[in-house]
C-alpha cells in the first residue's frame, strides 16, 4: 500500500511569515520607524488606552495607528479624534495579523511622516501571538476583570510580549483579582516582562507606559 505524504503547513506558513516579518522589521529600522504591536482580550481598553497615550506623546512624535478588526471603523474614528493619522483594516474574519497584512497597513498609513507606528491587533489572546507583525515590540494588555490566571492559560501570548499593561485596576476593589499572583504568573512566562498596572479610563500610570515606549523607540533610532 502506498504510503500517503504528509506536508506541515503550518509549520511552513509560520516560518515564512517569520521570514516576511524580519525583512519589514529590517526596514522600519532604516526608515527609523518604531513598530508597536498591542493585543489582548476584546474589551480589554486597548483603544482607551492608546488614546491616553497618545495624548502623552503626541508633542513627541509623529504618531500613525492602524486599527485592526473584523468589521466596523469605530475604533478608527476614536483614535482619529486625538489628532493621530488612523486608519482602519478589515481582516475579512480573520482573527489575526500577519507580517503582510501589517505592511499592506503600512503602506495605507503612508509612514513616510509617521516616527512611531501602532498596529492594535485584533481583540484575541490566541492567533495574534502565533504571527510575527514585524513589530519592533509587542505589547499586552490584561483586564482586571479577566483575572489573575490568564498567563497560565494562554502562555504563548505571555511569552512573546516585552510589557504589559494591567488595566482598570480601578475596580481591583470589585474583583477576585490579586497582582501580586497576576505579576509571579506573568513573570514565570516571561522573567524579562515589564509589567505596569493602569486605569486608561483616568490615565493613572499611563505616564509610565509613555515613558517606556520613549525608551524604546530611542533606542529603536539610534
Amino acid at each position: 500500500m502506498e504510503q500517503v505524504r504528509v506536508i506541515e503547513i503550518k509549520k511552513s506558513i509560520y516560518e515564512d511569515n517569520n521570514a516576511r516579518a524580519q525583512m519589514l522589521r529590517d526596514e522600519l529600522k532604516k526608515k527609523g520607524i518604531f513598530l508597536l504591536n498591542l493585543m489582548s482580550s476584546p474589551g480589554s481598553g486597548k483603544t482607551t488606552t492608546l488614546k491616553q497615550t497618545i495624548a502623552r506623546l503626541k508633542e513627541t512624535y509623529r504618531i500613525g495607528v492602524m486599527e485592526a478588526d473584523i468589521d466596523s471603523d469605530v475604533d478608527a474614528r476614536a483614535i482619529a479624534e486625538t489628532g493621530a493619522k488612523s486608519i482602519q483594516l478589515h481582516t475579512g474574519g480573520m482573527c489575526h495579523l500577519d507580517a503582510d497584512m501589517t505592511r499592506q497597513g503600512l503602506d495605507a498609513l503612508e509612514t513616510n511622516d509617521i516616527e512611531l507606528a501602532i498596529l492594535e491587533n485584533v481583540g484575541n489572546l490566541v492567533c495574534p501571538a502565533e504571527f510575527d507583525t514585524g513589530a519592533s515590540k509587542n505589547a499586552m494588555i490584561l483586564s482586571v476583570p479577566e483575572g489573575d490566571d490568564k498567563p497560565l492559560k494562554y502562555p504563548l501570548m505571555f511569552t512573546v510580549c516585552d510589557v504589559f499593561l494591567i488595566n482598570k485596576i480601578d475596580v481591583m476593589p470589585y474583583f477576585d483579582f490579586d497582582m501580586e499572583k497576576c505579576r509571579k504568573n506573568i513573570l514565570m512566562r516571561n522573567p524579562n516582562a515589564v509589567i505596569i498596572p493602569i486605569c486608561a479610563k483616568t490615565g493613572e500610570g499611563v505616564d509610565a507606559f509613555a515613558d517606556w515606549l520613549k525608551e524604546q523607540v530611542s533606542e529603536w533610532k539610534k
